[in-house]
């Protein structure tokens, strides 16, 4: 039940779906207003501000796209959902460019559609106190370009307001794309050392060769081409910090070198006999399991400990899926605005297709996802066809259900036969769009359903597909 009883005028011409939506609504706690045509609407609009508008595409008169236009001049706060029985990507593009919220086709899933126009009122609450919201998000993400209010995030940065002014070395854990370069920077900006160096090294990204001399320095003629004096990156960063990325990748030779550094701020450059001391704030961070490294005998135990004062672990984006909304959304106005569009929002069905996806790559796929589909759509929303998610990675999900092994016996540890159900649909439904070059009407015809019926699946599973022209 909503707490404030919103307005809702629902336009169709059929008398059975106007009384649906009556009962459905009113029992939701909303106020529920009907009219079976386009004119009728108008008129009623002319009188009355709604907060949300349910339009069939199709009405006896005039179309739902000339109501959705009406209602958009008349109040441009009105949030409009459009629903049609003939669901197509050319009158949801339409539809959209017109500034309806969402698309649903017919015939709809009645909690699903609830949902859709819970999270449209609650969108336009956002909208409207947009300043409000825009302050407390910056008190939310008040480390540098970290994103995200996640209970896990949260934690994040609790940790880094107790560690941010210590000398303590940090030990930054987390997969590829997590943002471990992010939260070490965002430690370094709370500390007292935010005017000082913020020196990055990719221990993984330097020849083995060249690291010595780029991590302490070099004096002139200690090696061919070694022309004059060289300041190594320890030594740029005095009185600063230092962020180790990819530690996990530092030789053993060079591992021996660098906990003389750690443990007692000094170092020889390459070719020099007098030690450099330095005042350095070392923060590190890896993508392995460094513990394993240590007993399989590739990472220094004594240098692991010196590192390892104070771990922070960093989740992934499958364990934070709150989050991936409003990163999502980060994402989208940042290319928009780079490439001079006016991308707005994600369908609710475009974020259900996100959320249903694992995300192996984490945030930095997340955000090349979102620049890739910006630069694609071709109206102000992202919709499922245009999330650029590849053929490939969803045929990695088909081979996965395909080697799941279904044992009955399972029941009795607890399942979700609803999950178990959906993957195999989802499964199915993408394997025949293989089948058919991406035809929505041919997959259909190979999986026995009607077109509606196939448009439904699609949308309620989160499955983009190339448009059909």
């Amino acid at each position: 039940m909503t707490d404030k009883k919103n307005s809702i005028l629902v336009i169709d011409d059929e008398l059975s779906m106007r009384e649906l939506l009556d009962v459905m609504l009113s029992k939701e706690g909303y106020e529920v207003t009907c009219a079976e045509n386009g004119r009728k609407a108008i008129s009623l609009l002319e009188k009355k501000d709604f907060d949300l508008l349910l339009c069939d595409i199709k009405l006896g008169d005039i179309t739902g796209i000339d109501v959705l236009r009406a209602s958009k001049t008349k109040n441009h706060n009105t949030v409009v959902i459009m629903i049609s029985a003939y669901a197509s990507t050319e009158t949801a593009i339409e539809a959209m460019n017109s500034g309806a919220y969402d698309y649903v086709p017919k015939p709809f899933d009645n909690n699903e559609l609830k949902e859709t126009i819970a999270n449209a009122l609650e969108l336009k609450t956002i909208e409207q106190e947009k300043k409000i919201l825009d302050d407390e998000l910056k008190k939310q993400l008040h480390f540098g370009k970290i994103i995200g209010n996640s209970p896990a995030m949260l934690h994040v940065y609790n940790l880094i307001r107790q560690v941010a002014k210590t000398k303590t070395s940090i030990l930054i854990t987390g997969e590829s794309g997590t943002g471990k370069e992010l939260i070490a920077r965002a430690i370094h900006d709370e500390s007292d050392r935010y005017d000082k160096p913020f020196v990055v090294i990719n221990c993984g990204g330097i020849p083995e060769t060249l690291m010595e001399s780029e991590l302490f320095g070099h004096k002139k003629g200690a090696f061919t081409g070694a022309t004059q004096d060289k300041k190594g990156l320890f030594e740029i960063a005095d009185e600063g910090t230092i962020f180790l990325d990819e530690i996990g990748d530092l030789s053993i030779h060079l591992q021996v070198k660098l906990l003389r550094v750690v443990q007692e701020r000094v170092f020889k450059p390459v070719g020099g006999n007098e030690d450099i001391s330095v005042d350095i704030r070392i923060i590190s961070a890896t993508n392995k399991d460094l513990e394993k490294e240590v007993i399989e005998g590739r990472f220094r135990e004594d240098l692991f400990y010196r590192l390892n004062v104070i771990e922070i672990k960093l989740p992934p984006l499958r364990e934070r899926k709150s989050d991936l909304r409003i990163l999502a959304q980060h994402f989208l106005e940042k290319y928009s605005s780079e490439m001079g569009k006016e991308v707005t929002k994600l369908s609710s069905y475009a974020i259900n297709l996100l959320n249903n996806y694992p995300f192996p790559g984490n945030i930095r796929e997340l955000e090349n996802l979102m620049e890739r589909s910006v630069a694609i759509t071709d109206t102000n929303i992202i919709l499922p066809d245009s999330l650029a998610i590849s053929m490939h990675k969803r045929r990695r999900f088909v081979e996965g259900v395909k080697d799941r092994r279904f044992d009955l016996n399972d029941v009795l540890k607890g399942v979700s036969l609803d999950t178990i159900l959906e993957d195999l649909e989802r499964a199915y439904i993408i394997k025949a769009l293989e089948f058919s070059g991406g035809n929505k009407n041919k997959a259909a015809e190979l999986l026995g359903i009607r077109y509606h019926a196939m448009w439904h699946r699609l949308n309620k599973l989160g499955i983009e597909t190339k448009s059909e022209k």
